[in-house]
């Protein structure tokens, strides 16, 4: 299966390539260097140079540089900067609290928003000592990678599926209807406009975007409009997949600035209507090849996996459910899901197994009889979605516990049967029998952090979550102090109001 991260890009993949960078040396950006970057600062006049990174919290940082010599760039590039550790992560110390930033090149790319010509480049973190700060976000993340990789002898590739809502005030021209949003077009969706001119930024950025479209989520209130899209990207390392999900957030941010409009990733903004999900998709591949499918429907170890997901997926939802209002989408009859179980194509399971490519490869003929046969393969398209996370999401956190669940499924000689316990057929909701059977998703913050207590030795094993982190976690969580909150606002939706309103801008 081809995936868009892969380092030996031909010269055709590169020309079709959106980000100008890449065009321009005429290399995949994982090949970036550190001369690449100064002659792209040279070639197209750059005079400052950015630097982003995620800290504790999971929100995108800024670092300014404005660029005064060839000199002074090759040492930033090269050398990175120093920043106070002490205000980014709550177990650094104020005494001694240095940290350096260092660049990674493969993620440089131009601002497209900039007045000042600029160049962005994401960053990591590292110690005094000159190693990997143990509890950074995308450490973490690389961690886990590595992790899953010596254990199972394949990779893990992941996309992710960005929902967001845009509320802009209520204009005679807007005409869509209550709940009646999925994949409208204009003049029926009004910020179709704004959602194309994200992804060919996100594309010029670096990101690789499967597709666009305006979702279910739709409706008006005291003069307000609110209209609910989505971005889906392709599958690729789960590095860039998380690097990417980072860059698009911020894009789709600074478009609404620019249009004078509010964007919001929170996963639940109104009682009763749609809220957002960050689905998770994912799939097993080694030596380059999909291996989700057996002879008959899943393999084996797609089972494990899935079967290792569900086994932390209560745990999970410390790192895809992080503020009191993702508790509000996790309900019934929302398609979102309550229980612990997968299924096939079925919406109101936690994992769920979308439809691929397994039918009679020759479809395209029989719609386009005069073209000659093309599908002499069915393609390895297969993934399991999992449902449960929102915009709220840590996402370099979830994808790293996403792993480490993974792994588990996979090592555990266990896991194949309790992926046949954990299968259902029907929808759940429908058939109480089956539904009572199932453990239910954690009901607020309080109970994610409990749930997380539980495994995290699962977590912390080999290193990936350090200890100090995940009290750091569970802290948050339990600083919400929500327990039994859904039932205490039952019925009462000016609260329930100002509870969005207080999470209506997340990570």
């Amino acid at each position: 299966m081809l995936h868009l991260s892969q380092k030996g890009a031909s010269m055709n993949d590169l020309t079709m390539n959106c980000n100008e960078l890449v065009k321009f040396l005429r290399k995949p950006a994982h090949s970036f260097t550190c001369s690449d970057l100064v002659k792209c600062v040279e070639n197209y006049q750059v005079k400052m140079v950015n630097f982003r990174y995620v800290a504790e919290d999971g929100k995108l940082k800024t670092l300014n540089f404005i660029i005064n010599s060839r000199e002074h760039l090759e040492s930033i590039l090269t050398y990175g900067e120093r920043v106070d550790g002490s205000s980014l992560f709550s177990f650094i110390d104020a005494g001694s609290s240095d940290l350096y930033l260092l660049p990674r090149y493969r993620t440089a790319f131009l601002n497209p928003f900039s007045e000042i010509p600029a160049m962005e480049i994401l960053c990591t973190f590292y110690n005094q000592e000159g190693a990997p700060l143990e509890n950074a976000p995308d450490y973490i993340l690389k961690k886990a990678l590595h992790q899953f990789r010596e254990e199972t002898g394949y990779n893990l590739l992941a996309l992710g599926e960005l929902e967001y809502y845009v509320n802009s005030p209520l204009e005679e021209h807007f005409i869509g209807e209550d709940q009646g949003g999925y994949h409208s077009s204009t003049p029926f969706c009004k910020w179709e406009n704004m959602r194309v001119q994200a992804l060919d930024l996100i594309a010029r950025t670096g990101g690789q975007v499967k597709y666009g479209h305006s979702e279910v989520g739709s409706f008006t209130r005291s003069g307000e409009a609110f209209e609910q899209h989505e971005i889906e990207f392709l599958p690729m390392e789960v590095e860039d997949a998380a690097d990417q999900l980072v860059i698009a957030k911020w894009i789709l941010r600074m478009l609404a600035d620019s249009y004078g409009v509010e964007i919001s990733f929170a996963p639940k903004i109104s009682e009763g209507m749609a809220g957002s999900g960050l689905h998770i998709h994912m799939l097993l591949e080694r030596e380059g090849r999909n291996v989700m499918n057996g002879s008959s429907g899943l393999s084996d170890d797609a089972r494990r996996m899935i079967a290792g997901i569900l086994e932390h997926a209560r745990a999970l939802t410390a790192f895809g459910n992080t503020v009191p209002t993702s508790y509000l989408r996790l309900v019934p009859n929302q398609e979102a899901p309550t229980r612990v179980c997968w299924g096939d194509r079925n919406r109101s399971v936690l994992v769920r197994v979308p439809l691929g490519w397994n039918t009679s490869p020759d479809m395209i003929n029989r719609v386009n009889p005069q073209e000659p046969g093309r599908s002499d393969r069915i393609p390895e398209r297969q993934t399991v979605e999992l449902r449960s996370a929102d915009g709220s999401a840590d996402i370099y956190n979830l994808l790293a516990g996403t792993l480490v669940a993974a792994r588990k499924g996979l090592t555990d000689p266990a896991s194949l049967e309790q992926a046949g316990r954990w299968y259902v057929d029907v929808d759940i909701f429908r058939d109480p029998a089956k539904l009572e059977k199932l453990a239910s998703l954690p009901l607020s913050c309080h109970e994610s952090s409990l749930a997380l207590v539980k495994k995290r030795e699962a977590f912390e094993d080999a290193g990936v979550f350090p200890k100090g982190h995940i009290d750091s976690v569970i802290r948050r969580l339990q600083a919400y102090n929500d327990e039994g909150l859904s039932e205490k606002l039952e019925g009462n939706t000016e609260a329930i109001r100002e509870l969005v309103l207080r999470y209506i801008h997340v990570m």
